[in-house]
Formats: C-alpha cells, structure tokens, sequence
C-alpha cells in the first residue's frame, strides 16, 4: 500500500514538529514536506504534491482559510484543518469547510498545544480519511435517480405532517449550505439534522448556515417545540431526539453512548422519528463515511410513511453513508446534491 503523503502547515515550528513526529509514527503516512504559513503552503502544494494537507487556521502573511481557497483553485486535494477551540476558531472552522475543507480537528489547548499528542489518533485517522475523499468543484447538471417506489402522493395525505430529517458527516458543511440556502421559508415541514461534529462548532455551523439561509437555523436545545421552516442541528457530544408530546414534536437531547462511534447518531434521531405516529417523513442521508443512519432508516421504513433521499456518488465527498443506505433497498431516490433541495421541497 503507498504511503499517504501529507503536507503540514503551521507557523508555529514547535507544532511542525509535533505534528510532524505525530504522523510520521505511523507507517501508512509520510510526511513530505512542511509550511510556515498559507502562502509558503500553497507552493509547495504545487512543488511537492501531496495527497493530503494539515493547515493551520490562525497564521500570518495567508492564513488557513486564504490558503484553502487558493489550493482549491490551483491543485485542489483533501485538507484537514487544524483549529483552536475557540468562538474565533470554529467561525473560521466553518468557513473553511465551506470553502472546500474535507474535516477538521481542534487543538487541545491554544496555538501552541503541549498535549496534542492526545488526539494523535484521531489526527492519523483523519488523515487516512481525508486520502479516500473526492475533492473537486461540483458541476454535475443532470440528477442520477434509482426509483424504487414513488411515495409523493402518499406523502401529501393532507392529515400527515412532514418532518424532514438528515443524516450527514464528512463534507456536511458545504453539503448543508448547498441544501438549506435552497429551502424556502415557508417550506410546510421542520428539518432536523445530525451533523457528526465534536462539541463547540455546531453553533458555529448552525449560526453560519443561518446567516445564509431564507429559513431559521438553530442549534438544538433540549425542550425545543419544533416548527416549520426551522432546521434545528444535533449539538455535537450529544444525541437528538424527536418526540411528541399533546400534539407539538419537541427536541429532547442527551448523552447517552455513543452508538457506533457516533453522538450524535443519525440512527438515534431516525430511531425515535420512527415511533411518531403522525410524523410523514422525508429522510436523507448525505456525504459521510461509515453507516450511520442505516439502520435508523429502516426502523422508518418500516414503521413510518417514509421517503428516502441518498446524496449521489458523484457529489459526495464521501460515499460511504450513502451507498450504505443505498444497500439496504430502502432509498426511494439517489440525486446530486444541487437536486436535493429540490426533492425536499417536492415532498413537503
């Protein structure tokens, strides 16, 4: 197996080197090269080549997000970025991942961070899955479709109400932008949506899309009566819930277990969906690695008016939740991501 060739971005050169001593330790990344900051990254990018970048958010003369945007237009490949854990940090986070970004982990403590050895794992694992990403400008016109069953008539039973409820992971937050910017603020149906994010960046991701959107989006809280035109987002480290309580659907949160590595997990959300009797739902399942929401979707399938939305291999920068959905027979349409907006608002 070739190794996995990765750039390493930082203006700090302590980080350098630990970053770089990090990856190096295992056999299946090489580390070729390193940059001080986004203007000395993106020659080297084109220089040297490599399969994959850690950039650095905070640095002078280009910063992380300026540099992102270069490499995207010059030699677009997976970057991973590296932020602080601060409300600066996780808008500049977001906008990165808007930008083109694959994923992102957060320094444990400040620029300079003793203790990054502790998340060298998931550093490592990001970097392997970064390798695997497809990076490149979206520009497919013509949707792809596999029918399985036409439910749109069932789903407009004027005594069912919609609920539109997405699962999405790597590559979620430009996905999420491409979607929500293209629903209408009347749209007759609440959206809820479990992003897999750690603690500290959906409020960032949900102030963000926000701020774009015709539609009202929110970090969950616990208690939240959900309303339509309104996109309430999983706070990350914990699952979301929906149930319904005299009538009103509201938002319940916790902390339970992670549920295959994942909290929030799609399958929680799809899971208790599953057990509203008046809930006609819209599910959709996005870019992301992994099966999450697999299962969920079948419990919705089964015991709910459902219709399943898969994100297309073309347009996703991970195919994996996806094709995974896709598997079970339960997806009623694969679409590009710029027709699922389209589908949503079909159906609601």
């Amino acid at each position: 197996m070739n190794q996995i060739r990765v750039l390493v971005v930082d203006d700090s050169a302590f980080m350098r080197k630990v970053v770089t001593d990090m990856l190096q330790a295992d056999p299946q990344i090489c580390v070729v090269g390193t940059a001080r900051n986004g203007e000395d990254a993106t020659r080297k990018n084109i220089k040297l080549k490599p399969d994959v970048i850690t950039m650095d958010v905070e640095m002078p003369v280009l910063d992380g997000l300026g540099a992102l945007k270069q490499i995207m237009i010059e030699r677009p490949i997976p970057v991973v970025m590296v932020s602080s854990l601060t409300s600066i940090g996780a808008h500049t986070t977001m906008l990165a991942m808007e930008a083109g970004a694959v994923d992102f982990v957060a320094k444990t403590s400040g620029s300079i961070s003793l203790d990054l050895f502790t998340i060298a794992d998931l550093l490592r694992d990001k970097i392997k899955l970064a390798a695997q990403a497809t990076v490149r400008q979206t520009n497919v016109s013509e949707p792809v479709q596999h029918d399985s069953l036409n439910l749109s008539s069932l789903l407009r039973k004027p005594k069912e109400r919609k609920l539109v409820a997405i699962g999405v992971s790597t590559g979620g937050p430009k996905a999420l932008k491409d979607v929500l910017t293209r629903i209408p603020r009347n749209i007759a149906a609440p959206i809820v949506i479990v992003q897999h994010m750690p603690e500290g960046f959906t409020k960032s991701l949900a102030d963000r899309l926000d701020s774009l959107s015709d539609i009202q989006v929110v970090e969950a809280n616990d208690g939240d009566v959900l309303e339509d035109g309104t996109a309430y987002i999983a706070p990350g480290g914990k699952h979301l819930k929906v149930k319904s309580v005299g009538g009103q659907w509201i938002c319940t949160l916790s902390t339970d277990p992670a549920v295959n590595g994942h909290r929030p997990s799609v399958d929680v959300l799809y899971q208790s969906i599953s057990l509203i009797p008046e809930a006609a739902v819209i599910a959709v399942i996005m870019t992301g690695m992994g099966a999450d929401g697999s299962e969920g979707l079948k419990q919705l399938k089964t015991n709910r008016l459902c219709y399943a939305l898969a994100q297309s291999e073309e347009t996703s920068v991970v195919y994996g939740m996806p094709k995974m959905a896709v598997r079970t027979g339960k997806i009623d349409k694969v679409v590009h991501l710029q027709d699922l907006a389209n589908q949503i608002k079909g159906h609601c």
